[in-house]
């Protein structure tokens, strides 16, 4: 497997949606040693995971802009002049999304439309890599998951995704916008909140671990996830920031490989040294969104921009665990 080499960004305007989150501040870590100049725009909503501490090692060398992709008169002013957008800006909670389908709507579409007519009106040379996620799929039966499936929405957030993913793609088509999707699957690692399952449930896991508590894992916990570890998503956002052969594309980013939930929470458990592992039934409101086991084919990722996981889940989650351990009061 050809090993990738992400490219110098020597001077590049670097915009990062939702960029006090997980992902986006990690991007911001990443290009900022590529030599990037970055501005994060992000409205620091509550419980969330966007969190101050997040950019803490890097403050003196962002930009950042307290806003909402909601208000278009902010946000078009902000896209000018920036040669990469990578767009993290979401509602991404699932079952709040069925709970207030109107908020998702209003960030997950309007947002979405919003972001790209800003682009189109005042910067249609920029490049956008917009986060999708792999649940728009819905429960596949085909295992391993390609880009040809079938997409089956199970929640609203899913299906609104799926709509932000083909606004991103009609913008190419028809106004030669530079887009890219990547559908990602549940990424992990350092810079998440950890209280919150509804935002990010391996991290949730880990905190639990390291507060010695209970980690609940819905019966009969062998259902397969594929996992990803969060410099990994981040180096395929750079790469298809990074390449042509991208524009118009979608991708599935993975590491083709199935976990047990219950065998990841007793690998957590078994590193950080405290915690107990705890079998419950399923919540009514969760077993309807449930997709079943998934496993991601990443071979089209992998064939255009050469990427490919390089972290392990066993390493990726001793890096987590570590980097929470130095830092665990900025994110209780």
């Amino acid at each position: 497997m050809n090993n990738y080499q992400l490219k110098k960004m020597d001077g590049e305007e670097v915009l990062i949606l939702g960029g006090m989150g997980s992902i986006g501040s990690n991007i911001a870590h990443s290009v900022i040693k590529l030599g990037a100049n970055i501005t994060i725009f992000d409205n620091l909503t509550e419980n969330t995971g966007a969190n101050m501490a997040n950019i803490k090692e890097i403050k003196d060398r962002v930009t950042f802009i307290k806003g909402d992709i909601r208000d278009f008169d902010v946000l078009k002013k902000v896209v000018k002049d920036k040669n990469i957008i990578y767009n993290c800006a979401a509602q991404v909670n699932h079952v709040l999304s069925m709970q207030n389908p109107f908020l998702d709507i209003d960030v997950n579409c309007i947002g979405q439309i919003n972001v790209l007519e800003s682009c189109r009106q005042f910067n249609d040379s920029a490049k956008i890599v917009f986060t999708a996620t792999r649940s728009q799929h819905g429960a596949s039966k085909i295992i391993p998951l390609t880009e040809e499936c079938v997409d089956n929405p199970p929640d609203i957030y899913s299906a609104n995704k799926l709509g932000g993913e083909l606004y991103h793609i009609i913008y190419y088509n028809t106004y030669g916008i530079k887009t890219t999707s990547l559908r990602l699957t549940n990424t992990y690692g350092p810079r998440a909140q950890l209280n919150n399952p509804g935002y990010n449930v391996i991290n949730w896991l880990i905190g639990k671990a390291l507060q010695d508590e209970d980690l609940t894992i819905y019966k009969p916990g062998t259902q397969l996830r594929d996992i990803n570890y969060v410099q990994d998503v981040v180096d395929a956002m750079i790469l298809a920031s990074q390449s042509n052969k991208s524009n118009g594309e979608v991708y599935l980013v993975g590491s083709g490989k199935g976990t047990k939930l219950i065998d990841l929470a007793h690998i957590i458990v078994k590193i950080v040294g405290t915690g107990r592992v705890t079998l419950v039934p399923w919540p009514k409101e969760r077993r309807s969104m449930e997709t079943g086991s998934i496993i991601i084919n990443y071979s089209k990722i992998n064939k255009d921009l050469n990427w490919y996981p390089k972290t392990s889940v066993e390493e990726g989650i001793k890096k987590t665990i570590d980097f929470y351990k130095k830092r665990h009061s900025d994110y209780l």
